[in-house]
């Protein structure tokens, strides 16, 4: 039997490799716990990350046993309580330790459940490990300042710690062979030679030893081929490939007038900061517009958006124009992805709802990769709502209107909002 005595330091993270092991065994069950996290704390408050539960039962390790059902006889240790003959009652479900309770039992035993904590970045990746952004396409190379290394084969020129091994050996023992084919089989006959010699004509000595002098040369001929050459040597050839990257655009349109209550504007703020995080983390070339409408629209930076105290009257169609003004001077639909998120209470100046769908229908929509409208009420629906669902029957693809009733409500439309979806 062998040992092997591993003597390396261990760095400061030297449970990295199990950890993310560990994480991706039980991924179902942290999955669970940071969607229940999302619904029950703020989406600002991510910076310490979530303690996730897992019950002891499903860390065991797997085992082999017998099946229900056949006879079987058991023999148990004597005790004070027990004497031979005695029936011992199934012990009852839950009755051990582990799962706790409100009176204390002097019985039972079992495991509590198991608790860590997983941290800030931990968290994000499965918050957003299945959205993407609907229809992304690559339309334009943005320039070549991104690379990515990959492998390009093998070069006869390289760093010392990118040789490889078995090429380089590869090399050397066809080299070797190629030199010293010649001499290796006239030696083989040499000496078969000699011993051929030494058992028919012994006493010829001037043969055995012009035999054994051409075996000695022979011998150092091959010797003098060196056994690894510099000619022989191999590297892996890495090179660096630019890469492409898609052009995108998010619009953030938000509805910051009168009848939108502050109760309302912290959902439309509390759903505009994940979609940001989440955009701001899947995506690295990526900008956001940011603008704020009540009768008129204006282009604002995060600070305003998010802050502004601003308020007035509704016209949804003056957001709506201003993003068209916006794509036409700087996004071109030839180059760039275009994506917008509406969020409202639905209400609308009568008259300007049939509007916005026919600019939405006519002039965006052709132009857009995905268009989502959140409707923040716990009412019936607004007369913008039901204009809206007829742009969806002209785009069923690309267009998306959910519903937000309270807080709760966030995560589990923006998961639909922004499900991945297969390729088709």
């Amino acid at each position: 039997m062998s040992y092997v005595i591993d003597r390396r330091l261990n760095g400061k993270n030297k449970s990295t490799v199990n950890r993310q092991r560990f994480l991706r065994r039980y991924k179902a069950h942290i999955k669970k716990a940071v969607e229940e996290a999302v619904g029950r704390r703020s989406i600002t408050d991510i910076e310490h990350g979530e303690q996730i539960s897992i019950p002891g039962r499903d860390i065991d390790e797997p085992i082999f046993h017998h099946g229900p059902g056949g006879r079987q006889t058991r023999v148990f240790p004597g005790n004070r309580e027990f004497s031979t003959g005695d029936r011992i009652a199934r012990p009852e479900s839950g009755g051990g330790g582990g799962g706790g309770g409100s009176q204390a039992g002097n019985s039972g035993e079992g495991e509590d459940d198991f608790v860590f904590q997983i941290t800030q970045e931990e968290f994000l990746d499965f918050m957003f490990e299945d959205l993407a952004l609907p229809n992304l396409i690559k339309r334009h190379l943005t320039g070549t300042d991104t690379f990515r290394t990959v492998r390009a084969g093998i070069s006869q020129q390289g760093n010392p710690s990118r040789i490889n091994i078995v090429r380089s050996m590869r090399s050397a023992h066809a080299r070797r062979i190629a030199l010293s084919g010649g001499s290796r089989a006239r030696l083989r006959e040499a000496v078969k030679e000699l011993e051929l010699l030494h058992q028919q004509q012994p006493d010829n000595l001037l043969d055995i030893k012009a035999l054994e002098e051409e075996i000695e040369q022979l011998r150092a001929r091959i010797d003098r081929v060196p056994f690894l050459d510099t000619f022989d040597l191999r590297y892996n050839l890495l090179v660096k490939q630019p890469d492409p990257s898609s052009r995108a655009v998010m619009f953030c349109l938000m509805d910051v007038s009168g009848s939108m209550t502050q109760a309302t504007k912290d959902i439309a703020k509390r759903f505009y900061i994940l979609l940001y995080l989440f955009l701001q983390r899947n995506y690295e070339r990526i900008e956001v517009v940011f603008i704020r409408h009540h009768t008129s629209a204006k282009e604002v930076d995060e600070e305003e958006f998010f802050y502004s105290r601003e308020t007035g009257g509704t016209i949804v169609s003056s957001a709506l124009r201003m993003m068209q003004q916006i794509i036409a001077d700087r996004y071109s639909p030839a180059e760039w992805n275009i994506y917008c998120a509406q969020a409202s209470d639905g209400d609308n100046w009568n008259d300007d709802s049939p509007i916005c769908r026919e600019l939405l229908v006519r002039q965006l929509m052709p132009a857009m990769q995905y268009y989502c409208y959140v409707e923040i009420t716990p009412r019936e629906h607004q007369a913008l709502w039901y204009e809206y669902e007829q742009v969806a029957e002209h785009f069923p693809d690309s267009f998306a209107q959910q519903q937000i009733v309270d807080a709760g409500d966030i995560y589990p439309v923006f998961r639909k909002l922004f499900q991945k979806r297969m390729a088709t």
